[in-house]
């Protein structure tokens, strides 16, 4: 890798651009300067390398051919069709040209053309293992998993130990739903090749998602001995645990995550879900405020430590750390309205305002956010903005509820005409609803018989 990034052509070749100097390069040195600007994903110097190539070797059809890539990855695809059938003639017995080809068409959106190309290409029998992974990812875009498989598994030939291929494969199996063959499939590719992380891998997920953990557990332990430090496993391993309400077990799974981890704070906060889940939240707030310590701003765990003390009946650290969590991730619609509630049952109604106008806000649609942010205005007293919320909460859900609440606002503030319009509304949507109602806003039990009598 470290030879790669210091290639002696390519610093040459920059040394000469930035100096304004002129070198020669044969063809094939151009090719590979191109070849390296395209692997590194510097499009705009491999067009550079193309230009100066093909000035000094013009006829060059492998320069040429070089140039059609750089210009798909430029998608400059009016050039790239002009220079393909320039080529065309010469060019069908290059493995890479038909590769450009099969490209181009792919990305114009064209499958099967694409897939007539990585046919030729097959033809000259080079690249094989790459043609037919082109050809399955091109059935793959025509929602073919059946084809898709079958280049997979011949991708697969050519390279036993390609891992595209191989998880491909259990794709396709998985979009066909042929899960017995999948299994038998792997568990012939894993005694010919029994120390395949990918296949082993795969296995472990083969069977997380048919809910049979412990088989699970059985592969990702398999790739954990031959690998203890791919980290992402012993996540795997413990969410089977987890699926198992074995939250003590996803515990120890977790903790051998950290010896491994540089960043620790999400591992202590899964640590501290397993304890909460596990009825133990003492140890569960110990791990929570853990992964607070190596990311304070994780809020993830600000929010699990609000419910841990809720569920403690510590309801003011259970507001603090609510309040917290909101102030980091304050576009999370689901904290302000856990901040709206634990405000509300601690009797803060004024300070609930502002979360719920950001959910009316933000979740027009949701016919409750309105009905909260009124009946806080209405507690606090605050009648004439509770009036306005609800006419605009009206033209959005055509629900009893905001009317019987806007008819109480009318007669709070001694406007009886509105009120009684309002009201009469409300009786027409839903007469069931009045009872509770009238609980709830006494004023409606002097005026509903009167507005029952006006519309006799």
């Amino acid at each position: 890798m470290e030879e790669f990034f210091e290639n002696e052509l390519v610093e040459k070749f920059e040394a000469m651009v930035e100096n304004n100097d002129e070198f020669y390069f044969e063809t094939e040195e151009y090719e590979e300067i191109i070849i390296y600007y395209l692997e590194m994903g510097d499009i705009s110097f491999a067009d550079m390398a193309t230009k100066y190539g093909l000035k000094i070797h013009p006829n060059s059809l492998d320069l040429k051919i070089k140039q059609f890539e750089v210009l798909l990855e430029l998608e400059k695809y009016s050039e790239a069709k002009e220079l393909m059938t320039e080529l065309k003639e010469s060019c069908m017995d290059h493995t890479d040209f038909l590769v450009c080809c099969a490209k181009y068409y792919s990305n114009l959106g064209n499958p099967r053309r694409s897939i007539e190309y990585c046919e030729k290409g097959l033809e000259l029998e080079e690249e094989e293992n790459f043609l037919h992974n082109f050809i399955a990812d091109e059935f793959v875009n025509l929602e073919d998993p059946f084809n898709a498989l079958k280049h997979y598994k011949l991708a697969l030939n050519f390279d036993p130990q390609d891992e595209y291929s191989l998880e491909n494969v259990m794709f396709c199996y998985n979009q066909l739903k042929r899960s017995d063959e999948a299994i038998e499939f792997l568990n012939g590719y894993l005694d010919k090749f029994a120390f395949s992380e990918t296949a082993w891998y795969e296995y472990g997920q083969f069977y997380f998602n048919k809910k049979k953990y412990e088989e699970a557990i059985k592969g990702f332990d398999y790739l954990l001995a031959i690998n203890p430090q791919s980290v992402g496993v012993y996540a795997n391993k413990a969410a089977c645990y987890e699926a198992m309400g074995e939250w003590l077990k996803a515990v120890e799974v977790y903790e051998e995550m950290l010896a491994l981890e540089y960043t620790k704070s999400f591992t202590f906060y899964k640590i501290g879900l397993c304890y909460k889940e596990n009825k133990q939240p003492v140890l569960a707030l110990n791990s929570f405020q853990k992964s607070l310590r190596d990311d304070p701003q994780f809020y993830l765990s600000m929010m699990e430590q609000s419910y841990v003390y809720e569920e403690m009946g510590g309801m003011k650290e259970a507001l603090h750390f609510a309040k917290e969590a909101v102030s980091l991730n304050e576009g999370n619609l689901d904290y302000q309205k856990r901040l709206a509630f634990l405000y509300i049952e601690g009797g803060k109604f004024e300070e609930s305002l502002a979360c719920l106008k950001r959910l009316v806000d933000f979740e027009p649609t949701r016919f409750y956010n309105w009905y909260a942010y009124s009946e806080v205005l209405m507690l606090i007293g605050e009648f004439e903005e509770a009036v306005t919320v609800l006419i605009a909460a009206t033209k959005m859900h055509n629900r009893a509820e905001l009317f019987y609440q806007l008819s109480n606002c009318y007669f709070q503030l001694n406007n009886t005409r509105k009120g009684r319009s309002v009201l009469a509304k409300a009786l027409e949507l839903d007469p069931q609803l009045l009872e509770d109602m009238q609980q709830k806003y006494p004023f409606l039990k002097d005026e509903v018989d009167k507005v029952k009598t006006k519309k006799k």
